[in-house]
């Protein structure tokens, strides 16, 4: 199948995807049909504070117009904060979507996780990923270190790079959420990637890795 991918919510996001997806459909020996529309992370974030789902969801369609026009034939958004108007998103789209909130809770499920962490933007955060896990209880971290987490993410997001200071952010905020009983820490914004890399600290849920995972199935003839 040819997939489209809505690109560039961050920049280092979008890389790790076409790596992940290009390396599990190599794998199989297929050759991969893809075709990649970049959106603006700032306009995303902007949106994303404001929770205007129609404005993000109206651009996700244009986008996906044109990867349709590519001959797309399925279409994903690269992005955990992406994905806080995919239920807006879905009814407009000209293509079916391959959902990552839907993928996430399928993954969660198959896990057997009772308890799991929570690291990403604020919102993603405080919405426990805009509701979409049910199979477990989402913990999420508390106080000025919910805030610190969010600070140090969308700097990453922007810069497309990890500093020692957000690295040492996020593994901080890991260590509490695990302390408070957490059995993983789910990577809940998809840049996260750029810090935790090599061996991490404690067991990791990688979202974007089973979303790209479902897309690279999706690809294969």
């Amino acid at each position: 199948m040819h997939v489209g991918l809505i690109v560039g919510i961050g920049p280092a996001a979008a890389d790790y995807y076409y790596r992940r997806i290009l390396d599990a459909v190599g794998e199989r020996g297929a050759a991969l049909d893809l075709t990649m529309a970049h959106a603006d992370i700032r306009t995303l974030l902007r949106n994303l504070a404001a929770d205007d789902k129609p404005a993000q969801a109206a651009i996700y369609r244009r986008l996906t117009d044109r990867l349709a026009r590519a001959g797309a034939e399925a279409v994903a958004v690269t992005s955990i904060g992406g994905s806080f108007c995919i239920d807006a998103f879905k009814p407009v789209s000209p293509l079916p979507v391959i959902d990552l909130l839907e993928e996430v809770e399928r993954g969660v499920a198959a896990a057997g996780y009772r308890r799991v962490g929570v690291i990403g933007t604020n919102v993603a955060m405080r919405t426990r990923l805009y509701g979409a896990v049910r199979s477990a209880a989402l913990l999420v971290p508390e106080g000025e270190m919910l805030d610190r987490v969010h600070d140090a993410y969308t700097a990453m997001a922007l810069a497309g790079a990890a500093t020692e200071v957000q690295r040492s952010t996020f593994f901080e905020a890991g260590h509490h959420l695990m302390a408070r009983g957490a059995e993983a820490v789910m990577l809940g914004g998809t840049d996260l990637a750029l810090a935790f890399t090599g061996d991490p600290p404690f067991p990791l849920f990688d979202c974007a890795g089973v979303h790209a995972a479902a897309i690279a199935r999706a690809a294969l003839p």
